[in-house]
C-alpha cells in the first residue's frame, strides 16, 4: 500500500515556477504545470495592471480556477497583496499528483505539494519531511556566521548548525541570479576589480535591502564587513537607485540593465540565489527518499553539487 508525500513549495512567483517545471520534468506533470503557471501568470497581471476592480471578481475567479472534489486538480487560494487598491491575490494552495506505474514507488504512492508562504519554516517544525523554498532564506535564518565568506550553496550544509535545526540542502533547481557587487565609477576601483578584495579594504556605507543583511554578513564573511555601515533604501525607493547614491551596495541581478541605467558597475557574482530541494533527516522515511529520489538527478543544471 502507498502513502502520500506533503512537499511545501511556494506560493507564486519564479521559485514556484521552478518547483513545477522540475516535478513537469521528473513526474510526468507537464499539463498541471503549464496550467498552474499560466493561471498565476494571468493573476499576477490582473493584479499588477488593475483589471479588474471589483472585489467579488476575484472569489468568481478562484471558484473557477479550483477543484475541492477533485484533489488531483490544482487548488487555490487568496492573500492579502500590500499594494495598495489590491488587497487579495489568487496563489496556489495544493494538488496532489500519483505516482501510478513509477519504477520503485509502491502502488498509490501520491505526491501532494502544499503552498506555503515559507516553506523552509514548514520543514524546522517537521510539518513535511521534503520542501522547495529559496537558499536566501536559510542563510538569513540559520547558516553559522563566521569570518570567513561563503560562496557556494554547496558549502552550506556544513554551516548549518545541528543543534538549530535538522534541515540540510538536497539540490538546487538551476533558476540562478545573482547577488551582485555594485558601486558608481567614482567608488569602484579604477585599476582593479570591484570584488571581494576591494570590499576587504572598503570602509563605509554599504546599501542593501534590510532583510539581507544576515545573508551578506555570512556570504562576505564579518570580516570583510568589519569597517562596513550597512545603509538600506527608503521605502518605496527602488534599490538600484538607493545604491548609486550610497556609491556602492549588493543586490539581486539578472542582466545587470536596470544597475546599469542608474550608471553603476556589475562587480563579483557574490552568491547563487537558487530555488532548492530541502530535506528533514528525521522526517525521511523509504517511501520519502524514493521520491526525493525522482526530484534529484544528474540533469539538473545548477549552481549546486551537493555530495551526500
Amino acid at each position: 500500500m502507498g502513502e502520500r508525500i506533503p512537499i511545501a513549495v511556494p506560493r507564486k512567483g519564479r521559485p514556484l515556477e521552478s518547483v513545477l517545471d522540475r516535478i513537469a520534468r521528473r513526474l510526468d506533470a507537464s499539463k498541471l504545470a503549464d496550467d498552474v503557471t499560466s493561471t498565476l501568470r494571468n493573476e499576477k497581471e490582473r493584479t499588477k495592471n488593475e483589471l479588474e476592480k471589483s472585489p467579488a471578481d476575484v472569489y468568481r475567479r478562484l471558484a473557477e480556477y479550483s477543484d475541492v472534489d477533485d484533489p488531483t486538480e490544482p487548488e487555490y487560494t487568496l492573500v492579502r497583496d500590500t499594494r495598495s487598491g489590491h488587497p487579495r491575490r489568487i496563489v496556489f494552495d495544493s494538488v496532489t499528483i500519483p505516482l501510478d506505474g513509477v519504477d520503485g514507488v509502491a502502488d498509490d504512492t501520491e505526491v501532494q505539494l502544499i503552498g506555503r508562504e515559507e516553506p523552509f519554516r514548514a520543514l524546522r517544525t517537521h510539518e513535511v519531511a521534503l520542501a522547495f523554498d529559496s537558499a536566501d532564506l536559510i542563510l538569513e535564518e540559520v547558516v553559522e556566521l563566521r569570518p570567513e565568506p561563503i560562496d557556494r550553496i554547496a558549502d552550506m550544509n556544513a554551516r548549518i548548525d545541528p543543534a538549530d535545526t535538522d534541515v540540510q540542502v538536497v539540490t538546487g533547481l538551476g533558476d540562478t541570479v545573482y547577488h551582485t557587487l555594485l558601486a558608481t565609477p567614482a567608488v569602484a576601483p579604477a585599476s582593479a576589480s570591484l570584488d571581494r578584495a576591494f570590499l576587504d579594504a572598503y570602509e563605509g556605507s554599504l546599501c542593501i535591502e534590510p532583510r539581507y543583511e544576515r545573508l551578506v554578513r555570512a556570504v562576505l564573511g564579518t570580516q570583510t564587513v568589519d569597517g562596513v555601515e550597512f545603509c538600506y533604501p527608503d521605502d518605496g525607493r527602488e534599490e538600484e537607485a538607493a545604491i548609486a547614491e550610497t556609491g556602492v551596495g549588493v543586490y539581486l541581478t539578472v542582466t545587470g540593465s536596470t544597475a546599469r541605467e542608474h550608471g553603476l558597475e556589475l562587480g563579483e557574482q557574490l552568491f547563487p540565489s537558487e530555488t532548492v530541494l530541502l530535506e528533514s533527516p528525521p522526517e525521511v522515511t523509504t517511501s520519502v527518499a524514493r521520491v526525493r529520489s525522482l526530484l534529484d538527478g544528474a540533469d539538473l543544471e545548477t549552481e549546486l553539487a551537493v555530495s551526500r
